[in-house]
């Protein structure tokens, strides 16, 4: 059974960080497979990383400079850190293996102006 479990997320003022895991369980993946995906309310899922990418990994304007995706794979765990935190960045992440459209449930992050 393929299960993909976000963790990480929480409340912060607006300049901090946090480092959001993905932890992979049920397929043998490489890590640069793994998209990170926000849901703001009211608004469209919004791809926020995707490490691979043509070859090259892809991060929106609105993230780019700020959030990074890496991976461990002896934990089979991705991580996306976000840096300089806005409060636009105000969402429900998830985590996302395009290959079977498989989902994390999602953690919140809330940044405060």
């Amino acid at each position: 059974q393929v299960r993909l479990v976000e963790s990480g997320g929480g409340s912060v003022q607006a300049g901090g960080s946090l480092r959001l895991s993905c932890a992979v369980s049920g397929i043998t993946f490489s890590m640069n497979t793994i998209n990170w995906y926000r849901q703001a309310p009211g608004k469209q899922r919004e791809l926020v990383a995707a490490p691979l990418s043509g070859g090259t990994p892809y991060y929106p304007n609105s993230v780019k400079g700020r959030f990074t995706s890496s991976g461990d794979p002896a934990k089979n765990t991705v991580y996306l850190q976000m840096n300089n935190l806005k409060p636009e960045d105000t969402a429900v992440y998830y985590c996302n293996y395009p290959y079977g459209n498989y989902w994390g449930q999602g953690t919140q992050v809330t940044v405060s102006s």
